[in-house]
């Protein structure tokens, strides 16, 4: 056990290298000053030992899973939010900022989380994220909110399916998108070393904890607990069937659009950065309004920014939650809501 927590102790102090390199930042500034920043500290190294970190934690995490059931039952809860840090990563590599030219950041993001979490070609998803979703959030023509219609977030949705539309990654019919994607990801191009990387990964797992690394450290975490984490990731990202369409820069019409989660509970904040909001994701409406700014600088970025059209304290608990804003707009007239028709 000893040895399982040193190597994650390990993976951790590779991880804060990239931080403290980019750590040197104004309180609040503009775009402009801020891309110009990072571009002067744009390099492949840290990043690279960032992306290094996550699996040096997930083998400790398998490697602790051979102790019992509970710490079996903490790895998997540990890798998938590790996963989750490894989609987020991977999505600053997407936007061309993660690391200093487009060939790392393609190369980065391929071996280090496309590959292994079987998520197809990064240029795919570079095309659906960047050039389908960002310009048209919200929208009839944005991929992510077709994705919510199809998980039951529809028009007058009642109760208990709205209940398993948020947790639909847990669901049956969530877990068959779940394999259907992994399988999709697996047949890209080149599929023999898409699908081999992940049964390298498979074998890592068995060879670090055993079977409790391979079922609750790989698989669970994988098909079931990374899924729903990036869910209610995306729940979180928009205010998706009520937007206020606004005109005006770039950052007004996100504001209009986008949420900003937790505004005043820097403890429910902290604990959504570490876990399932990582990696700038939490500040999802600075990075709406400047796609190009790394997520080391999006808390200045919002500082800089007036504050978004809704800012709920909470996902599911609280006076002012995101999941009763979504359940009251998909309850309202149908001049109000997204017909699903639209999509």
């Amino acid at each position: 056990m000893l040895l399982a927590l040193a190597v994650i102790t390990v993976g951790v102090a590779l991880r804060q290298i990239d931080r403290v390199y980019f750590a040197r930042r104004p309180r609040a500034a503009g775009a402009t000053e801020l891309i110009a920043l990072q571009r002067t500290r744009a390099n492949n190294l840290t990043p690279l030992l960032l992306l290094a970190g996550q699996w040096v934690q997930i083998i400790g995490w398998w490697m602790l899973a051979a102790h019992g059931l509970l710490f079996a039952a903490a790895a998997a809860a540990g890798v998938a939010v590790h996963f989750r840090h490894l989609q987020e990563i991977s999505h600053f590599a997407v936007h061309g900022v993660l690391a200093r030219t487009g060939r790392a950041n393609q190369l980065l993001a391929e071996l280090f989380a496309h590959h292994p979490l079987a998520l197809g070609p990064v240029p795919v998803r570079r095309r659906r994220h960047v050039r389908d979703h960002h310009p048209n959030a919200t929208l009839a023509s944005d991929p992510n909110l077709a994705e919510l219609h199809q998980a039951g977030l529809r028009p007058g949705t009642t109760g208990p399916r709205y209940a398993a539309a948020l947790i639909h990654p847990l669901t049956p019919r969530g877990i068959r998108a779940t394999t259907a994607g992994i399988a999709a990801g697996l047949r890209g191009p080149g599929s023999w070393h898409r699908a081999a990387v992940p049964a390298a990964m498979a074998t890592a797992a068995y060879l670090a904890g055993g079977w409790p690394a391979l079922v609750c450290g790989l698989l669970i975490s994988r098909l079931l607990l990374y899924p729903q984490l990036a869910w209610m990731s995306l729940l979180v990202e928009h205010t998706w069937f009520d937007p206020e369409h606004r005109i005006g820069t770039p950052a007004q019409v996100e504001a209009g659009r986008c949420l900003r989660l937790y505004p005043r509970n820097r403890a429910l904040a902290f604990l959504a950065a570490a876990t399932w909001l990582p990696y700038g994701d939490l500040y999802h409406y600075a990075h709406s309004a400047h796609p190009s700014v790394r997520w080391n600088y999006l808390p200045a970025l919002e500082a800089h920014l007036a504050p978004p059209h809704f800012t709920p304290d909470g996902l599911l608990l609280g006076t002012t939650t995101v999941a009763r804003r979504h359940h009251r707009a998909l309850h309202a007239p149908a001049s109000k809501a997204t017909s699903p028709a639209t999509v």
